[in-house]
Order: structure tokens, then C-alpha cells, then sequence
């Protein structure tokens, strides 16, 4: 294994605070992480390892087989579905090379712009501090400043917040006569309480400027074998994304995966109902520390703003670690004001939960006292 040269818990923090993942090497809680803790199953895990060899041993199928087992999950047909080596892959084709001028509210997953060239991405502010999304006039800046491609994530990260259904197909019908794509990133959406009626992927026939993103990371639990998807009823749209991938971009485990997923479909709805509860009492007890805004979460992690006799985000979270060994997201790399007062705390497990928050409250009471002397 892997030798780390930290010594302390400080130094660990300032290392692992660098790292966009690995995290289970170095033994600390993940309350930073955006995934679902109760799925997949153990079964998948020895059907993998009864098929390890054949896995390691043959070459992975390709771009048209992968969309077909993608479609007989989500009933779509293949030609509409693109599949990623996650859904950063399929980011990085969309923002970095077949778009123009992308426009995007913020904050939201800072991979759409940075994935874009210097010069080619337009943040549009949600209304602070509610950070709700006004589509009229998303669409008016949209137009204004002649986005190709315009993004709403939803559920948003870091926000957790839904954009309703009906929203987004107003949002679409105002760009359909601007030559603009209206790319929905529903990878937080299979938490939200009622999925089937928020999503887009049952209308996606009826607009075809829509492409849906949605990274399976999060709502599997399979961060490591990296699956991600674009649904678009737009065939020119498709084939311009499936161009940007490589003909063997998604690796054997990552197949097998998609293979044996329909067989757990029972377990995946009941691993989401558990996340929806154990999300829903961390937001209550987070409500209980006073000073803080705690808004209500429609993911699986909530979004808060730190009281304000309390430290900064960036402080919080370093205390956070090396006091109690628990890592949580502070927002000062997104684009909102008063950035470094905001945290986003993944949820975990009830008991999980319940620790982070009496650890939080502990941390913010004990600035409290120390501005009062």
C-alpha cells in the first residue's frame, strides 16, 4: 500500500484538502462526497468477483452496446444515449469543444465552466438569497448573449435545490428559436421525493433542444467505475457528443455494472428512500444550531449558510477534520457573494449525521463564546 508522509492530522488535512479523490486511503469521515452509501449491493460485488477474469482478461464493449444497456434501463432507445467515462467526460466534449458561448446560473458544479476555453462562459447569478432560478430571465440573458448551450443543473450542487419540471420546459420552449441547447444535469434527481414526475427523461421526445446529463456516480454509489449518460432526442446533437468519445471509453467493471443493474431495481428505489430519510433529519438537526440557514434539500446533501459570529467556511471545515477527522465542502471556489460563509455537508448514515452535527455545533458555540470575551 501506499505510504503518505503526513505526520500530523493537520498535515493530512492539507493534503487531502489538495485530492479530487482516493479518499479511503487516508481513514476520516466523508461528509464532502455526493453518493448513495446503501447501493450497490453485496451481490454486485461478488458477481463481480466471479467474473473477474473474464472482466480484466477481454475488451469492454463499445459506444452502441453501452447505450443499449443504458436504454433498457431507463427505456429509451439507444441512438439518443451517449455514455461517458462519467459524466465528466461528456462535460468536457459539450463545454470544451462543441460549444461556442455557454451560459450557466451560479453557483452550480464548476465543471462546466472550467471545462470551457477562456472567454466562452457566461455565470448567471440566482437570485441571492433565495437561489432560486428565474427562467424568464435566464432566457433572456441566454439569448442576449448568444449561448449555444445553456446549463441548469437540478437538484443544483451546491444548493440542493430542484428546478420544477414545468420550469425547465418553459426554460426550453424560449430557447428552441435561438439555436440553443438547454443541457438539464439531473444527476442529483433520484432523490428528490417524486423523481419519475420531475424528471425530463419522459418528455425528452417532445424537445428537441434538450439533452440531459446525469452522472451515475451519485445516485449508485459507484464512484470508481465512472458511468455517466447524455439522453437527447436531438440526433445531430448526439452524434456531434458520441464523435468526442472513444470507441473503448467505459471499462469492463463499469459494463458488467450495467448489466447486472436491472436485476436491482427494488434495491436501488429502496437505497434512495433511506438516503431521502436519513437527508431529511440532518436538515432538521442542522436547523437546530442557532444563527445558521439551513436550506431545505431536494439532494442528497444540504446547503447552509454559518451563522455570523461563527468563523469562516474554509476554517470550519480545516477544524472540522482535525479536530474530529470529518471532511465536509466549504463554497469559497463558488461564484456566489459571501462565498466563504457557505458549507454543503453530504449526508451519510443517521448515526453519521447525528455526529457531524453535535461536532459542527460544538465548533461554531465555542467561536461563539470566544467573540463574546
Amino acid at each position: 500500500m501506499m505510504q503518505y508522509n503526513y505526520k500530523t492530522q493537520t498535515e493530512k488535512y492539507e493534503f487531502v484538502s489538495g485530492q479530487h479523490g482516493g479518499y479511503y486511503h487516508h481513514g476520516f469521515i466523508d461528509h464532502a462526497y455526493l453518493y448513495n452509501l446503501y447501493f450497490p449491493p453485496e451481490a454486485v460485488f461478488t458477481s463481480f468477483k466471479n467474473q473477474i477474469h473474464d472482466i480484466v482478461l477481454n475488451y469492454p464493449i463499445a459506444q452502441d452496446a453501452l447505450a443499449g444497456l443504458i436504454g433498457n434501463l431507463i427505456h429509451q432507445p439507444a441512438e439518443r444515449i451517449v455514455v461517458g467515462n462519467g459524466a465528466a467526460e461528456l462535460i468536457k466534449i459539450i463545454s470544451g469543444h462543441i460549444s461556442s458561448k455557454l451560459i450557466v446560473p451560479v453557483p452550480s458544479f464548476n465543471e462546466y465552466a472550467n471545462a470551457a476555453p477562456e472567454g466562452q462562459v457566461v455565470e448567471f447569478p440566482l437570485e441571492c438569497p433565495s437561489f432560486q432560478l428565474d427562467v424568464d430571465k435566464f432566457a433572456t440573458e441566454a439569448i442576449k448573449v448568444k449561448a449555444d448551450i445553456a446549463v441548469v443543473v437540478t437538484p443544483n450542487n451546491p444548493t440542493s435545490m430542484l428546478v420544477p419540471r414545468s420550469d425547465l420546459i418553459s426554460l426550453a420552449q424560449k430557447l428552441a428559436n435561438h439555436d440553443c441547447m438547454l443541457i438539464v444535469d439531473e444527476s442529483f434527481m433520484d432523490f428528490v421525493s417524486n423523481p419519475d414526475q420531475t424528471s425530463l427523461e419522459n418528455e425528452i421526445e417532445r424537445y428537441p433542444n434538450v439533452a440531459i446529463l446525469k452522472s451515475m456516480s451519485k445516485a449508485y454509489g459507484i464512484c470508481g467505475l465512472r458511468i455517466g449518460y447524455m439522453l437527447t432526442a436531438n440526433s445531430a446533437f448526439a452524434e456531434a457528443v458520441r464523435k468526442g468519445v472513444h470507441i473503448w471509453n467505459i471499462n469492463g467493471f463499469a459494463e458488467e455494472f450495467l448489466r447486472l443493474l436491472p436485476d436491482y431495481r427494488q434495491e436501488f428505489v429502496e437505497s434512495c428512500k433511506q438516503v431521502r430519510t436519513d437527508r431529511d433529519n440532518l436538515y432538521k438537526n442542522l436547523c437546530a444550531i442557532p444563527g445558521m440557514t439551513v436550506y431545505k434539500p431536494d439532494a442528497n446533501f444540504v446547503f447552509c449558510r454559518l451563522p455570523d459570529y461563527a468563523q469562516s467556511g474554509p476554517e470550519i471545515t480545516r477544524k472540522l477534520f482535525i479536530e474530529h477527522n470529518m471532511y465536509i465542502k466549504h463554497c469559497q471556489d463558488k461564484t456566489l457573494p459571501d462565498s466563504d460563509r457557505y458549507i454543503r455537508i453530504a449526508s451519510r448514515t443517521e448515526n453519521e449525521n447525528c455526529k457531524l452535527v453535535e461536532a459542527l455545533a460544538d465548533i461554531i458555540d465555542l467561536n461563539k463564546v470566544e467573540v463574546s470575551q
